[in-house]
């Protein structure tokens, strides 16, 4: 069980999920406060149902291979400290959470949160990624890195 995050709008199943299926659960270490945390739910007024600890600390870099499919991680901080997208090389797909979105990106008015960082993320990171790679965010429709290059609003002024 991978988590890109640890908004609660990401992680609310994580325990159900776990149970069910006894998979490990992996975030990235900066995120395992928020995780701790109930991601974040009561800045909003709402529960969430706490998940278990994570099994493995995420790092840039690595490689996690999922049935034929291997994942490589990338930290992508800006939206939160520990945000981290999972690139398929051979498929040309990008799994990016709450980073980049078709004609949008992810917010940084919470706590952790960095506008410098996440252009960073975005610019350093996945721009530097084939403009054919199809990114499927956390929320809204998939888009590819090419067409956010040149078409997305916030990163084209």
């Amino acid at each position: 069980m991978l988590n890109t995050h640890g908004h609660f709008d990401h992680t609310d199943a994580n325990g159900a999920v776990v149970q069910a299926t006894g998979a490990p659960l992996a975030i990235h270490l900066l995120d395992k406060p928020l995780l701790q945390a109930a991601g974040g739910a009561a800045w909003f007024g709402m529960v969430a149902v706490p998940s278990p600890p994570p099994d493995r600390d995420l790092q840039d870099g690595d490689e996690l291979q999922v049935g034929t499919l291997c994942l490589r991680v990338l930290h992508t901080p800006g939206h939160t400290p520990g945000h981290v997208c999972f690139y398929e090389p051979t498929e040309g797909v990008l799994f990016d959470g709450d980073v980049l979105f078709y004609r949008g990106v992810g917010r940084t008015d919470l706590p952790g949160g960095s506008w410098p960082k996440l252009l960073d993320s975005i610019q350093r990171v996945l721009f530097a990624l084939p403009d054919e790679t199809v990114v499927y965010s956390g929320h809204g429709p998939a888009t590819t890195i090419g067409d956010e290059k040149h078409l997305n609003p916030w990163l084209t002024r």
